[in-house]
């Protein structure tokens, strides 16, 4: 294999790391360097919604980075000793430079589902506490909150030390939707305000009705997992089986020596690179749809207005 060649696959697997990366982290779609102008949602909040969502606040971009570079040199030396040669080691090494960011899209993806599961009783709850109890919307908000999920916890403490600051409640909203970036808490979030805001007793009718859509919607995504139990399971024999058989083959013929010659290092790349796509592609298929934020928008010209005054 020239050198040409093995700097352009060396180009095209860095691309890939950056590709994920971007995908990962920013959400953007396609092959291209960057988004379309026409995006509406800035980088930087895109950036920081990932990252409230994984409960990553205090984490900064730089250390995902710093983190997938030490696993790009530990998986790219670990396929040295296994395979030799350039190509196959820098094809690794971009690979395990994706794992502190697909874990964090775990953590991101386990947050959320735990959220799905705690808001329908805390709505209820939020319910009962300003219709029977008879206590203020603010404060039937920050009891709840405090009994709530352990992780969405420090989300509601943060809110409610704005309250006691500035008595300001859509201000204190904005705190509690910034920090748990949700979809479900954006709607609660809008009607609590406009309960606030103009009183009355529709608020019970609105939450009840709001408890029951987010009952239907959970138990729609537990079915949907519950029959991808078995095509999840195989997704990891995507990565199991084959490096199972790279390794026994190091004790097959000329083993190692067979891995670098300049045909062996285009079989493992190639390998490589089939296995993410088919564990992309699957994993695509069997993605269910998240939930937009319909009032983010909302809320981000809002911010802007009153910061203009």
């Amino acid at each position: 294999m020239t050198s040409a060649t093995g700097l352009a696959l060396a180009l095209l697997a860095g691309y890939g790391v950056f590709l994920l990366f971007t995908a990962l982290a920013l959400g953007w779609r396609g092959v291209a360097i960057a988004p379309s102008a026409t995006r509406t949602t800035p980088p930087r909040d895109r950036i920081g919604e990932w990252l409230a969502q994984a409960g990553m606040t205090d984490v900064k971009v730089t250390e995902l980075v710093g983190a997938a570079a030490v696993l790009f040199i530990v998986g790219a030396g670990l396929a040295y000793a296994l395979f030799g040669g350039f190509v196959a080691p820098v094809a690794a090494g971009s690979f395990a430079a994706t794992f502190p960011f697909a874990a964090a899209r775990t953590r991101r993806a386990r947050r959320r589902s735990a959220a799905r599961e705690s808001w329908p009783r805390m709505i209820e709850e939020i319910r009962l506490l300003t219709t029977s109890v008879g206590r203020s919307v603010p404060q039937a908000l920050f009891d709840v909150g405090r009994r709530g999920p352990e992780p969405m916890r420090p989300a509601f403490a943060a809110a409610q030390r704005e309250w006691l600051i500035s008595t300001d409640f859509e201000r204190t909203l904005a705190v509690l939707k910034s920090r748990l970036a949700d979809a479900t808490a954006d709607a609660v979030c809008e009607t609590l305000l406009v309960a606030h805001e103009l009183g009355g007793s529709d608020v019970d009718r609105r939450l009840s009705a709001l408890v029951e859509d987010r009952i239907q919607d959970l138990q729609g995504r537990k079915d949907a997992a519950a029959k991808q139990a078995g095509a999840r399971f195989a997704r990891a024999f995507v990565v199991v089986v084959p490096l199972g058989m790279a390794v026994v083959g190091l004790s097959i013929g000329d083993g190692r020596a067979a891995y670098a010659a300049p045909v062996g290092q285009l079989a493992v790349v190639s390998g490589m690179v089939m296995i993410g796509i088919c564990w992309w592609w699957a994993g695509r298929l069997m993605r269910l749809p998240e939930e937009q934020r319909v009032f983010y928008e909302e809320d981000v010209s809002r911010r802007r207005r009153r910061g203009s005054t």
